[in-house]
């Protein structure tokens, strides 16, 4: 294999990689795998079928152990392009590889997403039947998850996101069945659901339970206020006890009341999105909620690996201390970096003539992926650089036996010649 197109930039002391140069030039045989699935369930609880999808990382592997973090979205076919073009422009040094899931709310929405019953909203009858939440999160709980983790190589490290009235759900799931998830992004929540029932259950529950290990972030779109009501302002709204406010101010509320419940553990932000409407909110929101849920996978004191000055021995510490903060948090031991990153220093290091340095990247990576052909290539071309091609055949015999790629083979073939 040819080495890795490896785009670095040091835009604030953070390693940028361009996710599609860093793939293999070859197609990978595990490519079915990366592509969107469609599946669906039949659910008991909700006597009827339910559609979801699924994305499986970049890097999976059926034949690898490795096991990952899953998102679940909610309104999952209407917001599915917001989360992978979030998801897809942060992994890696923002965000670890995980498995999402996009689960459909097409029909019952209202029923399935609302969290008590009600015959009236702002003035007019409830067509929709309404008050299902419990129900949908037992079909989650018992049903849905249970399948994903069947199916797929999951940790129980799962986050929840969800938009107006699926973001009033998931503000429920945390605040009454918060052993499901440990991440939650409440978008535009509709707190003002049934004169705020949630919301002041929410405060009796934040002021005396733990939420120790969860975390949440909340948004608001305040761009919709001007359009009805250039006088109403952020400065203002609370002052106001119009109809119209009541959601805004619901969320502002509860916004406020959470921030300063700091006894409960809650790792919480939220923020006002001031040029976003309720239908273009969802994008930033999961864009800076998925960065704050996750800033403990950051990486720590990134300049030092982007350094040459800086010792192995240094780099050694760094990287045990990033696995450990790693490990803590999904619960099983964990690579201090994913396998593209490990990948990608070893060839910048080579590039930079830090052969020591290369080494220990690639001899890590493949460490932690035993069963990645393209791990012990990247040794391969690493003992080439280096011309020792007894042990480059090596290492890429070992990739053949994984693979069985005819590149392999050539390449084999053209070292024994030399």
């Amino acid at each position: 294999m040819k080495y890795y197109n490896i785009l670095l930039l040091l835009v604030g002391s953070i390693l940028m990689i361009d996710h599609q140069t860093i793939a293999q030039t070859n197609t990978s045989p595990t490519e079915e795998f990366q592509n969107r699935i469609v599946d669906s369930i039949y659910s008991e609880t909700l006597g009827e079928k339910r559609d979801f999808w699924v994305k499986l990382p970049d890097n999976y592997n059926p034949e690898n152990e490795e096991k990952y973090a899953v998102i679940y979205l909610m309104d999952g076919f209407s917001l599915e392009s917001t989360l992978e073009a979030v998801y897809g422009n942060y992994w890696g040094h923002y965000l670890p590889h995980m498995i999402l899931v996009g689960i459909s709310n097409r029909s019952n929405r209202v029923r399935d997403l609302t969290t008590s019953q009600i015959k009236m909203r702002r003035g007019s009858e409830m067509d929709d039947e309404t008050g299902g939440a419990e129900n949908f999160t037992k079909f989650m709980e018992k049903e849905l998850i249970p399948y994903i983790d069947s199916k797929y190589p999951t940790l129980a490290y799962r986050t929840l996101i969800g938009h107006s009235y699926a973001g009033l759900f998931t503000i429920n799931m945390l605040m009454n069945h918060k052993h499901i998830f440990q991440n939650y992004i409440a978008i535009d929540p509709s707190l003002d659901w049934d004169n705020q029932k949630l919301l002041k259950e929410a405060k009796e529950k934040l002021s005396t339970e733990s939420y120790e290990g969860k975390s949440l972030y909340v948004s608001l779109a305040a761009e919709q206020l001007h359009m009805w009501n250039e006088e109403i302002t952020m400065e203002n709204i609370m002052e106001d006890s119009s109809e119209f406010t009541l959601f805004a101010r619901s969320i502002i509320e509860f916004s406020n009341y959470t921030q300063v419940q700091k006894q409960n553990g809650l790792n919480f932000a939220w923020k006002v999105y001031n040029e976003d409407l309720h239908g273009t909110v969802p994008l930033p929101t999961m864009r800076d909620g998925l960065i704050f849920l996750f800033e403990w996978y950051q990486f720590k004191s990134p300049q030092k690996y982007n350094n040459p000055a800086t010792p192995i021995e240094e780099l050694v510490v760094l990287l045990k201390q990033q696995e450990q903060i790693y490990t803590k948090h999904f619960g099983v031991p964990t690579a201090p970096m994913i396998d593209e990153m490990l990948n990608g220093y070893g060839y910048m290091n080579m590039q930079m003539g830090q052969p020591e340095k290369a080494f220990m990247f690639f001899e890590m990576n493949i460490k932690y992926n035993p069963t990645s052909d393209n791990a012990y290539d990247s040794m391969a071309e690493y003992y080439e650089s280096q011309n020792d091609n007894v042990n480059a055949l090596k290492y890429l015999q070992k990739a053949y036996e994984i693979s069985g790629k005819e590149y392999y083979k050539e390449r084999i073939e053209a070292l024994n010649i030399k």
